[in-house]
């Protein structure tokens, strides 16, 4: 529903901003022995199967025979959400795994691509679906206010005395009024420019949208390289735990 979504929205964003605060800790807190500590693990080991919850989306969506299998106990929408939730708590508890001991290039990899992971799949999820929807809203209110135009503009054509009230360029219009000098404001005249700068600042709009839609459409790919680059590094991280972790014991 849409309750549904707003919240999950609200949730995903707030979480977000706590990521990205908390990751700039590092500039006033530091705890190197944190991450080493028990409740340090059981942050690290809990983000870590937290992040690998994602996956269970794309895997099920690429694969019919797993899809075919899964959705009729889960639904898609379901491990969305899902995808969603867990992509954003498990950076956040790994985060708090670090303590902000950001001393090995592996670990301070692994750290910003997670959260360039979370950011560009945050643009994918949120940030596209909010322009794409905007974009189309402004499209309606486009060809309104086009075909506005268009009426008034009959209009004040059957009408030489309105024709001459209207300034010649736009240009010429800004710089009149920025002399005090009034411009037509009521009547066929005023109509015309009000709607033609209406139409205007909707065809500014549409523009900018759209080259907001682009990039954040170029965003899912990104997304997924990350991803992928992301997962490749938590397992040289656990790996290189699970060695150290054990030569020590040794």
């Amino acid at each position: 529903s849409v309750a549904m979504k707003e919240r999950e929205r609200v949730v995903v964003t707030g979480v977000l901003s706590v990521l990205l605060l908390g990751w700039l800790g590092f500039l006033v807190h530091r705890s190197p022995r944190f991450p080493g500590s028990g409740i340090g693990a059981v942050f690290g080991i809990a983000g870590a199967v937290l992040m690998l919850v994602p996956l269970a989306y794309p895997i099920a969506k690429r694969i019919p025979f797993l899809r075919a299998r899964i959705t009729p106990h889960v639904s898609m929408r379901s491990l969305l959400a899902l995808h969603d939730y867990a992509g954003v708590f498990g950076p956040l508890l790994a985060l708090i795994h670090t303590g902000h001991k950001f001393d090995s290039i592996l670990g301070i990899a692994l750290t910003a691509t997670m959260v360039l992971v979370v950011l560009s799949g945050f643009a994918v999820r949120y940030l596209l679906t909010y322009v794409t929807h905007e974009i189309t809203d402004k499209l309606v209110l486009l060809q309104t206010a086009r075909g506005d135009l268009d009426s008034a503009w009959g209009v004040i054509e059957n009408s030489p005395a309105e024709m001459r009230a209207l300034p010649k360029a736009r240009a010429l219009a800004a710089g009149l009024a920025s002399l005090g000098i009034d411009l037509p404001s009521g009547g066929p005249a005023g109509e015309v420019i009000r709607t033609a700068e209406g139409v205007a600042d909707l065809e500014y709009a549409v523009r900018m949208h759209e080259f907001f839609k682009r990039w954040f459409g170029r965003s899912l790919k990104l997304h997924i390289v990350l991803s992928v680059t992301l997962y490749l590094l938590l397992a040289l991280h656990i790996g290189s735990e699970i060695h150290f972790g054990l030569r020590w014991l040794r």
